[in-house]
């Protein structure tokens, strides 16, 4: 399992033969889908398609930003000009001076900036880039399956809190109902004794008996406890399992969503109400951080 955020830096040393240092740095951030941005010299444009080709292979989530950056190098790979290079420029002074009498001779300065330019070669960097790019996509890889393994651990720990909830919910219907029953018979004894009726006791018992039954069907929460446990192991079985995990989970966390607000609309008491509430909270809590799930 691997979180959609992270972030990886590598870099070449710098090349005596090129003068320069090549560096590629990937980073990633939440997303629902892949979205693939590159941040490229214009010498380097032509890599776009190789790199976008090795992300799609890798990443199937997140936000993806790549920046390469190519810096010269040139202090510390300064070199003697060469005999054939300064043998062509004092050829090439003669000739200027030969049309331009008056023209200043060159400097040191100048000999070194124009022999350098006069012996640098083109070097495509081009298999260098997609070399060091994998080699920064496979940290990405491990720094995204560090902080998956991490918020699998949080994600674990709220489901935990969801099953404590719904412990605690469970038994709190049977109080209910015996309780709504005796407010019952409560009443029809009152209703009897200030009354003319001559309605027997056990009449009244089993009109009470119906009544408390109309509500134990109507605030029975057993099957919407059972579904939310379902869930609650299937999640717990994913984040066990691997991969790709988040459209699964985005799934589930709905299913979870309408449960808690069933459990809710049926409560009958303020305990099982705040029961509710929290479900909702720690349900959102997994809802943002599957978001940083792959």
């Amino acid at each position: 399992m691997q979180s959609s955020t992270a972030q990886s830096a590598p870099e070449t040393e710098a090349r005596q033969d090129a003068n320069s240092r090549l560096g590629v740095e990937i980073r990633s951030v939440n997303s629902r889908f892949l979205d693939l941005a590159f941040r490229l010299p214009d010498e380097l444009r032509q890599t776009e398609p190789a790199l976008r080709e090795l992300l799609v292979g890798k990443l199937k989530r997140g936000k993806v930003e790549v920046r390469v950056s190519l810096e010269s190098v040139s202090a510390s790979s300064l070199r003697a000009p060469s005999p054939a290079t300064l043998q062509r420029l004092g050829s090439l002074e003669d000739s200027i001076k030969s049309w331009l009498p008056q023209a200043a001779a060159l400097s040191v300065a100048d000999i070194l900036r124009l022999a350098t330019n006069e012996d640098k070669k083109p070097h495509d960097h081009s298999e260098e880039l997609v070399k060091l790019a994998k080699m920064a996509l496979k940290e990405l890889m491990f720094a995204r399956e560090r902080e998956g393994a991490r918020l699998a651990t949080m994600l674990l720990d709220r489901t935990a809190q969801l099953r404590a909830l719904a412990a605690l919910a469970v038994p709190m219907v049977p109080k209910l109902v015996e309780l709504q029953k005796t407010r019952f018979l409560e009443r029809w004894k009152d209703a009897m004794a200030l009354g003319s009726s001559t309605a027997l006791p056990e009449i009244a018992q089993d009109r009470a008996l119906t009544e408390a039954t109309a509500f134990a069907i109507r605030i029975d929460v057993a099957e919407e406890i059972t579904r939310l446990s379902s869930h609650l192991d299937e999640i717990d079985r994913l984040l066990a399992s691997g991969g790709e995990l988040g459209k699964r989970l985005d799934f589930l966390i709905q299913e979870l969503h309408r449960e808690a607000n069933t459990l809710g609309s049926k409560s009958a008491s303020l305990e099982l109400t705040h029961i509710s509430v929290d479900m909702k909270v720690l349900i959102e809590q997994i809802r943002e951080q599957v978001q940083n799930l792959e």
